[in-house]
């Protein structure tokens, strides 16, 4: 590897990881150290060099992941049929050309000859899905982590503009909107208005409680309140935007979607700037004017969410891991603003990881309060050249804390000085070392007061084993009373330790250990990422739950089975190995799954399609489909489809000009297709979404079964190899 590469391989890693620090930073511990925008730099940096090394890909990185974990305890959870997803960014106006490009050439020949969009600003607030049952709200749910959200259905029915009914639409016009369907699915934004934001700090000024930074924060610590009653005092506001399956019988846009929505009695955002049937270049026009006139609206906006009208050919694109491929969000530049750096401090996470931040003189950029920003490293505070004391440039992107820019050399005093490194953890006083290829300081001391509650945190998260009650200041308690040192000793509490506890009652500690006994049987995928394995995130747990019937299956695998999953890179492999290897571990999870504790985490249950469990390999050139619908639509059906063939590949599709890929899978005894089998099994959609009736082996018209029986009889003349 040359010293380009490693250095590539080194600011991967580092991004990946620090870009999951600071989700779950916002997401879990409400206490981000960064702003939406210098979170869009790390990503487009990270998307930019996993596109450079596709041979580093890993399914847990963010750039396939999507939204965030619901806050443990409090509100109870909501899992969802379709997921609720994320958009893809635009961060230069060129950037919306190179999506429109992207749609054509995967649409390829088939697609239309002039794409025709539909804009509407972007909201600064928070995701939700409204489900409605017979026309009446039955539930109202947070996006969460896209799948699973909050139940927030109380709170929503004191907002305004969220109906408890439906009403039926007026028959004529243009485009006379069918009645609602017996459950409708529907996706919106609740936010907060800035005046409102204004008077609520004025209010809780007076009252001597913190104001709130932004009013996208306000907006979502309303609707997460346990008493609707703060949440109807909040005064927040409502669109729809969507519904969780778009197709609509006789919408044929975008437009006529939303018109539809405003038909069933709910509001759809109304702005001049909300428009369809727009050329490229005249979304680029609207998107100047609406940067120019984004502070005369009533509300924060951060960008403009530029969508393909067509409805139909949503289902051709359909949608990556975390986005879909119709529709991207354009972002507005960053406005700046001038404080200056009080101090430099080192925070201590899970792993150890010393991280440097700037305390700043409290600052209100584009009206959002900024006190702290994170210098991710000491590579990072070296390049920047961050002093205390120093005139510094933000920039704000609608987050709490800011990116430092630059600083302003011309004022930096003659006597400043570059902090010193610390050589000692400043929260225990142990040794700190910086690993070979590692741009990262770490404590040396595992037992770290600072590691120890991190390490607990994150085990007991609603992205892990999701122990309900169990937050940050249970936690604190229960360290500082020496009744926790390991996760073990959790399910060792009695009711009478708990009742010990400042403000601890019988109820309380009834449920707490209700929780704990619940958290026994969680999902294998929830035990796997709450051991806290490096490079193992939710994505590559999942994946590993999904493969291995079980925990001692998975503490059985050698690297090479491992890293023959897709999700799975070759630093999980070495990192689950590592771990697993460790006798100390193994002591720590025999004594967690033993007959004393008795954890038994659940492996997922079988199924998921057609295809599922069927793992494909596309190699060469494929005519009638492009590979991107290809792999979209095996997707959709179950499958997996890997990016190398080998002894766990049951298919491999060979087009024109296949050849390594090709010889492996004849070498490995592989059954190879051609694309007229792929096609019996993955045929093109219609207009109507509906598979071609021409097709008698389609989906819906085969039983999958006997197809699958005879693909495994072929004998398919493959192109030969031109490698």
């Amino acid at each position: 590897m040359t010293p380009k590469t490693e250095g590539d391989r080194r600011r991967l890693n580092f991004l990946r990881a620090e870009i999951k620090r600071h989700n779950d930073l916002y997401y879990t511990r409400d206490n981000p150290e960064i702003t939406d925008d210098q979170w869009d730099d790390l990503f487009r940096e990270l998307k930019e060099l996993e596109a450079l090394h596709p041979e580093w890909a890993a399914a847990d990185s963010p750039t396939v992941t999507v939204g965030a974990p619901a806050l443990p305890g409090g509100l109870a959870k909501v899992r969802r049929q379709a997921p609720m997803m994320s958009l893809d960014k635009a961060l230069k106006p060129e950037e919306l050309t190179e999506f429109a490009g992207r749609i054509r050439r995967f649409l390829g020949d088939s697609g239309p000859g002039e794409l025709s969009f539909h804009t509407m600003p972007k909201f600064d607030g928070l995701a939700v899905e409204l489900i409605y049952e017979a026309g009446r709200l039955s539930l109202a749910a947070t996006r969460g982590d896209g799948l699973t959200g909050e139940n927030v259905t109380a709170n929503a029915l004191t907002i305004g503009d969220i109906p408890p009914r439906l009403t039926q639409p007026e028959a004529g016009g243009l485009f006379a909107s069918p009645p609602p369907p017996a459950r409708l699915a529907v996706r919106g934004e609740i936010f907060m208005e800035k005046k409102e934001f204004l008077h609520l700090n004025v209010r809780r000024e007076e009252e001597g409680l913190t104001a709130f930074a932004n009013p996208r924060n306000a907006a979502a610590g309303a609707l997460r309140q346990l008493e609707a009653a703060v949440t109807r005092e909040r005064r927040l506001n409502f669109f729809a935007y969507g519904l969780a399956e778009p197709e609509l019988p006789g919408a044929a846009s975008y437009g006529q979607l939303l018109k539809a929505l405003k038909a069933w009695g709910l509001k759809v955002e109304s702005s001049p700037y909300t428009r369809g049937g727009l050329s490229l270049a005249e979304v680029m026009k609207l998107f100047a004017d609406l940067e120019t006139a984004r502070d005369t609206l009533p509300y924060e906006i951060d960008g403009l969410v530029v969508t393909l009208d067509d409805l139909s050919l949503w289902p051709r694109l359909g949608a990556t891991a975390r986005a879909p491929r119709y529709a991207v969000a354009a972002k507005f530049a960053p406005r700046l603003g001038e404080t200056k750096v009080r101090d430099i401090a080192w925070q201590v996470g899970r792993t150890g990881v010393l991280t440097p931040v700037a305390r700043l003189e409290a600052v209100a950029v584009g009206g959002v309060t900024v006190k702290n920003a994170s210098l991710h490293n000491e590579d990072e505070l070296r390049r920047k050249d961050v002093r205390p004391g120093d005139t510094v440039r933000v920039r704000r992107a609608g987050e709490v804390i800011p990116e430092i820019v630059e600083v302003v050399i011309s004022r930096r005093a003659a006597d400043s000085a570059p902090p010193a490194r610390p050589d000692r953890c400043p929260v225990c006083d142990a040794g700190v070392t910086r690993r070979e290829g590692e741009a990262a300081l770490r404590c040396l001391n595992p037992w770290c007061p600072a590691q120890v509650r991190e390490r607990f945190l994150h085990f007991c998260g609603q992205s892990a084993l999701d122990i309900a009650g169990l937050g940050e200041k249970l936690l604190g308690w229960l360290l500082e009373a020496d009744l926790v040192r390991l996760p073990t000793d959790l399910y060792r509490l009695t009711g009478d330790q708990l009742l010990n506890l400042p403000r601890f009652g019988e109820k309380s500690a009834q449920n707490l250990l209700a929780a704990l006994e619940k958290s026994k049987t969680a999902p294998l995928w929830r035990f796997i990422h709450a051991l806290g394995v490096r490079h193992v995130g939710e994505r590559t747990s999942q994946t590993l739950a999904a493969h291995f019937p079980g925990l001692a299956a998975l503490r059985q695998a050698s690297p090479e089975e491992l890293t023959g999953l897709s999700d799975v890179g070759p630093e999980a492999a070495a990192s689950l190995r590592e771990f697993f290897d460790n006798p100390l571990n193994e002591k720590f999870l025999a004594d967690l799954t033993g007959e004393e504790l008795g954890l038994a985490p659940q492996p997922p249950e079988r199924g998921g399609g057609p295809l599922s469990g069927l793992k494909f390999v596309l190699t060469g050139t494929l005519s009638r489909f492009t590979r991107a619908e290809a792999k979209a639509r095996l997707s959709a059906l179950g499958a997996e489809v890997l990016s190398a063939v080998s002894g766990a590949t049951d298919y491999v599709v060979a087009g024109a000009t296949a050849g390594g890929k090709l010889n492996r899978a004849r070498a490995l005894g592989v059954t190879v297709l051609s694309e007229e089998d792929l096609e019996r099994l993955i045929p093109r959609p219609t207009q109507s979404g509906e598979m071609d009736g021409a097709n008698q082996n389609a989906p819906g018209t085969l039983d999958f079964a006997s197809l699958l029986l005879k693909m495994e009889k072929l004998s398919v003349a493959a192109p030969p190899s031109e490698e």
